[in-house]
């Protein structure tokens, strides 16, 4: 290598896709850390300890919930990095996770893209979310509708979040 040329670490491909049962280990541990370290400067250590219980930390209810919910991950170097649950007859995202040292990288955004995209093929309008203080002001720049806060309880803790909704339009490519 001469003076000239530089080693360049190798470009991290995210690749989109529906989640598989193997994907479900990942998701708990995106999740987990998402909440922990990700929401640290909206919520308290309290809350943010009672909201990560609120789901368990194991592959086998995160893979049940692939049952329920159209579930799209984020997929990097062989693991799941960012995931979307979607409730596709309401038309509803039932959760958005990136891990922490992702975010701002576009990932979350890239899964709303594909949910959306989702719920036109599916003849879905809209879309609504119920967004914690730490996605609230992103969807907000994204144009997506305040629909008013709400406060959920998770293990005593109160959360503040915010029910945000988008129209859909289909876009000719």
């Amino acid at each position: 290598m001469t003076d000239d040329q530089t080693a360049k670490p190798p470009t991290t491909r995210v690749t989109y896709r529906l989640a598989r049962a193997r994907d479900a280990a990942d998701q708990a541990e995106v999740f987990y850390h998402a909440v922990m370290q990700g929401a640290a400067t909206r919520y308290t250590l309290g809350q943010r300890r009672a909201w990560a219980s609120a789901l368990p930390r194991e592959a086998s209810a995160w893979s049940a919930r692939q049952a329920l919910y159209t579930t799209l991950v984020a997929h990097c170097d062989g693991r799941c990095v960012g995931f979307l649950e979607l409730d596709v007859p309401d038309g509803r995202v039932e959760t958005l996770y990136v891990w922490p040292s992702l975010n701002g990288r576009g990932i979350g955004t890239t899964l709303l893209i594909h949910a959306e995209r989702w719920l036109l093929e599916q003849g879905v309008s809209r879309i609504q979310i119920e967004a914690s203080l730490t996605l609230y002001e992103r969807l907000l720049r994204r144009g997506w509708d305040n629909l008013g806060e709400q406060w959920v309880e998770r293990g005593g803790e109160p959360l503040q979040r915010f029910r945000l909704q988008k129209r859909l339009n289909a876009v000719e490519t």
